[in-house]
């Protein structure tokens, strides 16, 4: 191959003559292997101030990080099964190319370390596999995944997983609850629970002033169309939600997107400190100032997936000098590294040799990126795998101390009693928003006036008082169904990060959930029947409103639980919401009401519908089967239980559609919760 060929033939000079763009000749020592001996010399070997700080008060367990060969793919869309030709050649493709074997791959082969006190950049252009790495690293990806990537010489497990600190590249914070409340239910979740309610408060306040969140605590953090705190504040609140556990390993994905150079500067000022305080910390950046840049300790550059360079930042330009490689003008080394990333070698000298195999290539880009992936398979790969990956062992009170995995901090009744409180904190404007307690209230009033005292004197009376009760069940299960239905859709991204994180059990906010949300299912159903029951003439009877009431407060509850079922079971919210439709007419043309008399072999469908449940009951709980009406027809008085409206319901044949609403209630809930905590499990960031 001609590059290697000239790779081979530059490492034989000694000296280079290279001029700059400014006619300067500078004499320069073109010896790879006397850089690398330099920079590997001047590594440390464990970092000693950490280890032996460890196992101090308050001091995070000190982590090394390492990681050899690391490989991703992922499969590639399948072609659509209707378009045969395209089927077809993809096939054959595949066939003739043992290459391609279905899969694209992502990152190949990327080598590195980095210990506590240290902060590693991942660097690259956009699509090289930056936050890929940094999800693997956290445990985050872990199928398809090829390579040895280790902690502490001891591979990931789950005892490592609460000891590590993620921060996404999207700010996930609840955006109903102030800065404030945010940390402090984090620090009451995640700080043992050796420590006292003041200690925890304690630790909120100071993290609350180190990170410069005091003027924006008290403000919601705010997201979507919720207004809240700016970008830098919510960065950094995510920020102070991590770092507030002292994680031992903190992963943080772009944290200075979005900032001006002055705030992303401040911020990794606050990265520093992190670090110094003994954790390891690792970050992805696109393109930081010349100012940042210099306060990188390691630096991972990638190219299509491929490493291009590893070692300390401030070395960098040192080793592409080596390789006779300059910028001709003034640049920031971050825009250098990316240009060669890239291959973009504008403004940039090349060896000759190169730039002869550039100029001969139609494409002179990839070229370039190859010959830096050559370059640092030859030069700096086989001495970091040397120095830091065979010869350096961690202490083994750190590889066993890693292997101890953490406990619960607190009890399953702690957490419910904090995660039920965030909950609500959470929800409460949706519980208690005007515009539904005026919903309510209209609907009630409107169909009040349309059903005044109506009476059950005559068959047409009696059916148009049936009618009234199938739609108070049509209008409360559509409520409270869509009600609940998007519930978890779109609180999926905050529960897979903090489940990510082991806050707590999902069992814990699965209940605090539906509980909390059962205040809206049960305060306006009751407001709605108290109108309702006493303008519409139903039965005065004290009995009879109760038991009315706790019908249709089970059918909205059942209502709900089949409404998490649906949500859980997709947890998209467009694919929810279809899905709640159709199930929901399904269930209403099952109900007993528009068909009485349905065709055997479609019977079945009917006992799946909680609303034909609900709706016998209504029947059952309001008339009985002796009742008198029609009494002024020619015919006589008849009993209710002649009347056509109840041909299939038996008016004194007992309560027992209450069990089974209760048993739907509870089954749609378990459902709900095991398809939750299957989606939970595959979902990521």
């Amino acid at each position: 191959m001609e590059i290697r060929r000239s790779t081979e033939e530059a490492e034989d000079n000694h000296v280079m003559q290279i001029s700059g763009s400014n006619g300067i000749v500078h004499n320069m020592e073109f010896m790879p292997q006397a850089y690398l001996r330099n920079q590997y010399s001047s590594e440390i070997d464990i970092h000693e101030e950490f280890v032996s700080s460890y196992p101090q008060e308050d001091a995070p367990l000190p982590i090394f990080l390492k990681f050899e060969d690391v490989e991703y793919k992922v499969r590639k869309s399948q072609a659509s099964s209707a378009n045969l030709v395209r089927t077809m050649v993809s096939k054959v493709v595949t066939h003739t190319n043992p290459d391609q074997d279905g899969y694209k791959h992502i990152l190949k082969g990327i080598t590195g370390s980095t210990g506590p006190g240290e902060i590693l950049a991942l660097m690259g252009p956009s699509g090289s596999g930056k936050t890929t790495l940094l999800k693997i690293m956290g445990g985050r990806l872990i199928d398809n995944v090829k390579g040895k990537l280790t902690y502490n010489d001891i591979p990931y497990s789950p005892s490592v997983k609460r000891r590590i600190g993620f921060v996404t590249q999207d700010d996930v914070l609840l955006p109903q609850l102030t800065v404030e409340e945010t940390l402090a239910f984090a620090a009451f979740l995640r700080l043992p629970n050796s420590m006292s309610k003041e200690q925890k408060y304690g630790k909120v306040e100071m993290i609350i002033k180190e990170l410069g969140l005091e003027r924006c605590r008290r403000t919601r953090v705010g997201g979507g169309f919720v207004k809240g705190i700016s970008g830098g504040e919510r960065k950094r609140t995510s920020i102070a939600y991590e770092i507030l556990v002292d994680p031992s390993l903190l992963l943080l994905d772009e944290p200075t997107s979005g900032l001006d150079s002055t705030s992303a500067t401040k911020l990794l000022h606050i990265l520093q400190g992190v670090a110094k305080a003994g954790r390891t910390v690792i970050t992805t950046i696109h393109q930081p100032s010349s100012r940042m840049f210099h306060m990188f300790d390691k630096l991972l550059l990638i190219s299509e997936g491929h490493p291009a360079f590893y070692g300390k930042a401030r070395e960098s330009m040192d080793y592409f000098s080596s390789l006779r490689i300059l910028p001709e003008i003034a640049m920031n080394p971050a825009e250098f590294l990316l240009d060669l990333a890239t291959g973009q070698v504008s403004d940039i000298s090349l060896p000759d040799e190169l730039l002869a195999t550039k100029t001969s290539q139609p494409d002179s880009d990839d070229v370039i990126v190859k010959y830096l992936q050559l370059r640092y398979k030859t030069d700096l790969e086989p001495k970091e795998k040397e120095e830091n990956h065979r010869n350096r062992k961690a202490p083994e009170h750190l590889q066993i101390a890693i292997q101890v995995k953490k406990d619960w901090t607190l009890s399953w009744w702690d957490q419910f009693l904090i995660i039920f409180r965030r909950t609500f904190r959470e929800r409460r404007r949706d519980y208690f928003d005007k515009l539904r307690l005026v919903q309510s209230l209209g609907v009630a009033v409107v169909l009040g006036l349309l059903w005044w005292k109506s009476k059950t004197d005559t068959e047409a009376h009696l059916r148009d008082q049936v009618g009234l009760m199938f739609y108070i069940c049509i209008f409360w299960t559509s409520s409270s169904l869509f009600g609940a239905v998007y519930v978890f859709p779109f609180e999926k991204i905050y529960l897979v990060k903090e489940r990510k994180a082991d806050m707590y059990r999902l069992s814990v906010y699965y209940v605090c959930s539906t509980l909390c949300d059962m205040v809206a299912h049960v305060l306006y159903p009751t407001i709605f029947m108290i109108i309702v029951y006493f303008m519409a003439g139903f039965k005065r009877t004290i009995p009879c409103f109760l038991f009315t009431l706790l019908t249709i407060l089970l059918i909205a509850i059942t209502s709900q639980g089949a409404g998490e079922f649906l949500g859980a079971s997709v947890l998209s919210i467009k694919r929810a919401g279809m899905i709640a439709s159709s199930v929901l007419m399904l269930f209403l043309l099952t109900g007993g009401y528009y068909v009485q008399h349905i065709p055997k072999f479609m019977q079945w469908l009917k006992y799946l519908s909680f609303m034909h449940y609900g709706f016998r009951l209504l029947l059952k709980v309001q008339y009985t089967g002796d009742q008198l009406f029609e009494c002024e027809s020619k015919g006589g008085c008849r009993t209710l239980q002649t009347s056509s409206s109840f041909d299939t319901v038996n008016l004194n044949g007992g309560l027992q559609e209450l069990w089974f609403l209760l048993a739907m209630a509870f089954g749609y809930r378990l459902c709900a919760y095991f398809c939750l905590r299957r989606k939970i499990s595959i979902c990521h960031l």
